[in-house]
């Protein structure tokens, strides 16, 4: 097993940091932090700075450095995946590194909340890890020097691929959840080579999916908590062991990140429409019928993901419909509609919860058990991407800009 210690490690960052997809926790938790509540393109903006390409990957900060991943598209046809660098205090560019180029980047069809460049990227000490789907995956160095690079895993990707990596110990791994034969896979984090590749047995018809796992200790145990199509499982990370399993039904396009918090994982999932299930992770083999504490319909997102603060879980469906459960039974507390449609994860931080929608307004609500709207901030632009937060400041990637906004003398 990984040791415990390598896995709480991972989540003892300072205030200013934000290393992966949804924090250091990877659950969307900014302790410590205290973001502002009301913003504009112009309120509390401390600065603005376009993006080049495209892509819904989600900020990462370390080192005072902000880092984003992006497909560029030039007239002749060209493209470039790529890995971009912008200092943190005044969003300047510092560089832009190349991973993928054209010969590497064949053309297919692709979705449109799901771009080639829709992985959030990996920090962990001096290197950054980013991974492209189907193209592949790579190691930098806060240089922007390519340390190693992974094109070999070529893998059928459905539509497109958004699941978002994740290190435990020395090992990367992420999900390569395709349309034909899908599987977890984990790389040497120091050399790029291949450690293990499970593949997954999922009972669906069609097999690609979106998730992004979670590294977790449950029951005094490493688990990798791996949503997918057909079920959610927990895998050792030393070795992609399955330790147990939950099965769904006909379900496929998983897509938020689990959250583990009150003894439970919560796990929603879905298509059409959600399902939220909160599960013990102490058990061993299928524990579909033994280690559900309680499931819900109603309010459970398909694509963003949940928050847990206090003794209540929290979310919003894609159609806008926010949801407080108590945490350790389900219970509705409140459920309330906010402007718009939802694909970003939300935050929690002090005290607050923040949702940002898919046409760039931001709703601040007061965490608690009374539906309390604080504010709601149009940037005027549509984003997918989820918060990043450090200190006093969010980062925010809309479809054009990257924006700091923080309180304003």
């Amino acid at each position: 097993m990984v040791p415990v210690c390598l896995l709480l490690a991972a989540v003892a960052v300072a205030a200013d940091e934000w290393p992966e997809f949804r924090g250091a926790t990877g659950q969307g938790n900014a302790s410590g932090a205290e973001p502002p509540i009301e913003w504009s393109t112009t309120k509390n903006v401390a600065w603005r700075q376009p993006v080049p390409g495209a892509g819904w990957s989600s900020p990462v900060i370390g080192g005072g450095r902000v880092f984003l991943t992006s497909r560029l598209a030039a007239a002749t046809g060209d493209v470039s995946l790529q890995l971009l660098c912008f200092d943190a205090a005044t969003g300047q560019i510092e560089w832009q590194a190349e991973i993928f180029g054209s010969a590497e980047v064949p053309p297919r069809p692709g979705h449109e909340k799901s771009l080639p460049a829709s992985a959030t990227a990996v920090i962990d000490g001096e290197h950054i890890y980013v991974y492209f789907g189907h193209h592949g995956a790579a190691c930098l160095d806060r240089s922007g020097r390519i340390v190693w690079r992974n094109p070999l895993l070529r893998f059928d990707s459905g539509p497109a691929n958004a699941s978002s990596p994740v290190i435990v110990g020395d090992r990367f791994i992420y999900l390569a959840e395709g349309a034909i034969a899908p599987s977890v896979v984990a790389l040497d984090k120091h050399t790029g080579k291949i450690l293990w590749r499970v593949r997954r047995t999922l009972p669906t018809k069609l097999k690609f999916s979106f998730g992004t796992p979670l590294a977790i200790v449950g029951a005094g145990r490493s688990q990798l908590i791996v949503p997918g199509d057909g079920s959610v499982a927990a895998l050792d990370p030393q070795d992609g062991r399955e330790i147990w399993r939950v099965r769904h039904s006909e379900i496929y396009a998983v897509m938020p990140r689990p959250v583990f918090a009150h003894g439970l994982v919560f796990v929603s999932a879905g298509y059409n429409r959600g399902e939220l299930r909160a599960i013990r992770p102490d058990g061993t083999g299928d524990v579909t019928d033994t280690h559900v504490v309680w499931r819900t319909i109603k309010g459970a997102p398909v694509t963003p993901g949940l928050v847990a603060a206090g003794d209540e879980l929290y979310a919003v469906n894609d159609a806008g419909v926010a949801t407080c459960w108590e945490a350790a039974t389900g219970r509705v507390v409140w459920q309330e509609r906010i402007p718009g449609n939802y694909s970003a994860s939300p935050i929690a931080a002090d005290g607050r919860i923040y949702f940002q929608n898919e046409t760039g307004i931001g709703t601040v609500l007061r965490a608690g058990r009374a539906f309390a709207e604080l504010a709601s901030n149009d940037l005027g632009e549509p984003t997918l991407a989820s918060y990043a937060v450090a200190e006093h400041a969010v980062f925010i990637r809309t479809a054009g800009h990257l924006y700091r906004i923080e309180r304003q003398p």
